[in-house]
């Protein structure tokens, strides 16, 4: 079954000097517009308990132009602060239905510079996108054709810290389903291997930050020496960020390749579902595991399988994949990390990480089969009882043995 789907097409451009004068005023205007409508109702709401919606907010916006201070906001398009207004409604929503943590304020420095465009902000012909305020279209490197026929509805154009522009064109597009397969993987996530595949697969993990480490770290140092506020320490700091976009587009590539991969040649992807941000509290692996950013596997696995047709399986992160034996299922009580294959008192021999990605895979058939959750045995912290009715040192009862 053909899918009809909303999908971003990004391509970095070359704007003219007067096009990137124009965008970064936009920037700081868009900036300026967000902050100050999230100021005002934060001060309404702590003041006297009062809800600004965005029709208040886009009706303050147009008093904040006729300001002779902020008389500046009129000079740029007016869509992209609308815009802004939107997306901190959004922002407002995620967090009463507890989604999200409060809207935050944007930075100059840490914020990313962006700007979007709904279709009466841009024209888009012949394969040419001019944005409003704009004479002349912006200089783009069509890396990749939009589908045929494709009429943009939303464009977003954006800077990074390295100072590269990028435009991003949200697109209808028409995904096919690829063919159904029997073929299923458990997929266990490393740090040493990037992921072991039930099948016995390790893809080592290419470590991208640890290969540029030693130049990140001479440009950093570089960076530390010059005078805050100076062109030489703007000059050292961009040079810092394109050690680590290099390292971020390297990542983001190998990611790419290996979950389209996984989603080509499996009906069915079973995943653990880890906590990144618990495990980035000990700090002797956090930068590994930052580097191995398992998040955006996942969140690459979840819509390619989307889109594609396929089922992605997300077990419960206790569920101890790597203490279970996968021949006789007896969980062994400790696992420290350095061991990396061990002997169950069954005699059966395991590789660690192979062993957990069978057992990942057994544990994501079941709940795929029966459409319950697979949680392990363990104790309830207040009472010190089993929080499970199981039998001891048993796994979930139902889990095929591969």
């Amino acid at each position: 079954m053909v899918r009809q789907v909303k999908r971003a097409f990004k391509y970095r451009f070359y704007p003219t000097d007067e096009q990137a004068a124009e965008l970064s005023r936009t920037f700081g205007c868009v900036r300026l517009v967000y902050n100050k409508a999230l100021e005002e109702r934060t001060h309404a709401w702590y003041a006297g308990q009062r809800r600004i919606s965005y029709v208040q907010s886009s009706a303050a916006l147009t008093e904040w132009k006729k300001a002779e201070e902020l008389g500046f906001l009129a000079e740029v398009s007016s869509v992209p602060l609308q815009q802004a207004l939107r997306h901190l409604q959004t922002a407002f929503g995620n967090f009463f239905a507890k989604r999200a943590k409060y809207p935050r304020f944007k930075s100059k420095k840490k914020s990313r510079a962006s700007a979007e465009y709904t279709r009466s902000g841009f024209k888009f012909r012949d394969g040419r996108l001019t944005l409003a305020k704009m004479a002349e279209p912006l200089d783009i490197r069509w890396s990749r054709r939009l589908p045929e026929g494709a009429e943009p509805t939303t464009v977003t154009v954006s800077r990074d810290a390295a100072g590269r522009w990028f435009v991003s064109l949200l697109c209808e597009d028409t995904i096919t389903p690829l063919p159904a397969t029997d073929a299923a993987v458990g997929i266990d996530a490393g740090i040493t291997s990037l992921v072991t595949l039930s099948t016995g697969e390790k893809i080592t993990n290419p470590r991208y930050e640890r290969r540029d480490r030693a130049r990140l770290a001479r440009v950093q140092r570089e960076l530390s020496r010059k005078v805050k506020g100076s062109n030489n320490r703007e000059k050292r700091r961009r040079k810092a960020a394109k050690v680590h976009a290099r390292i971020a587009d390297r990542r983001r590539d190998f990611l790419h390749k290996l979950s389209t991969r996984l989603v080509r040649e499996n009906q069915t992807v079973v995943i653990e579902d880890l906590t990144v941000h618990n495990l980035l509290k000990n700090h002797k692996l956090a930068r590994a595991i930052s580097d191995a950013s398992w998040t955006e596997l996942r969140s690459m696995l979840e819509y390619k399988c989307a889109w594609y047709g396929r089922e992605l399986v997300v077990i419960d992160r206790w569920f101890p994949s790597s203490k279970l034996c996968g021949a006789c299922g007896t969980i062994t009580a400790k696992m420290p990390l350095n061991v990396r294959e061990w002997t169950c008192d069954c005699g059966a021999v395991h590789d660690r990480d192979v062993n957990a990605a069978k057992n990942i895979l057994a544990a994501g058939l079941a709940v795929s089969a029966c459409g319950g959750g697979v949680r392990p045995q363990r104790e309830s912290s207040r009472t010190g009882r089993s929080s499970m009715k199981q039998e001891p040192q048993r796994a979930t009862a139902g889990i095929p043995r591969l």
